[in-house]
């Protein structure tokens, strides 16, 4: 079984159970339904009004604060320079930050605000690290719900500030790639008139 167990089947919504049979239909794996019922505790149908949500953040349960810690600290392990620098909610002072490197060693955080930190951090550098026991501290301090959108916050955010890191934001050289107006929201084939070509050349 996996360290979460997926919602029962009749526990889903019409809509979920739809979306899932579609991926199956479609050509995707018995898996696919697997990993879509254990993200299935943290969907939203609509986003809550909590006043702690941001654009960039994909979830609400979480918190502000605590997001903004993963957000930064995420930044800071990526090299994305602009997000690190940033500061989107109030109580995460300059203080806050400083501990954010290694938050084990300060006794000003929560518990909850340790152990995701450490999450996203190992997430970061060495995900097969995480295990069983990863999993029983989380769930001493967090709903399953809020186990769910921390790894997919966790995860979105990581994939976002390594490639803003490789985009240079800062740089000072010229573009790799020059700005080009016909370039704006369109594939390949439709910029070249022609049919996308399926091989790689």
């Amino acid at each position: 079984m996996p360290r979460i167990e997926p919602l029962p089947w009749e526990a889903l919504n019409d809509k979920q159970r739809a979306r899932m049979e579609h991926t199956i239909q479609s050509g995707g794996s018995p898996a696919d339904k697997t990993a879509s019922r254990i993200l299935a505790y943290a969907e939203h149908d609509h986003v809550p009004q909590d006043g702690d949500r941001h654009y960039n953040f994909p979830r609400a349960l979480l918190g502000g604060k605590l997001l903004e810690m993963l957000r930064i600290r995420s930044a800071q392990l990526g090299g994305c320079e602009p997000c690190m620098n940033a500061r989107k909610v109030d109580d995460v002072t300059e203080d806050v930050v400083a501990c954010l490197i290694s938050p084990h060693l300060r006794g000003d955080l929560t518990l909850r605000e340790k152990r995701a930190l450490e999450f996203l951090e190992l997430l970061a550098t060495d995900h097969h690290s995480i295990d069983d026991a990863t999993y029983r501290g989380l769930a001493e301090v967090f709903t399953t719900a809020e186990i769910i959108e921390l790894g997919s916050t966790c995860g979105h955010m990581i994939g976002s500030h390594r490639f803003i890191h490789t985009l240079d934001p800062y740089g000072d050289a010229p573009p790799v790639i020059p700005y080009d107006p016909r370039q704006v929201g369109v594939s390949w084939a439709e910029l070249h008139g022609a049919v996308e070509n399926a091989t790689a050349g």
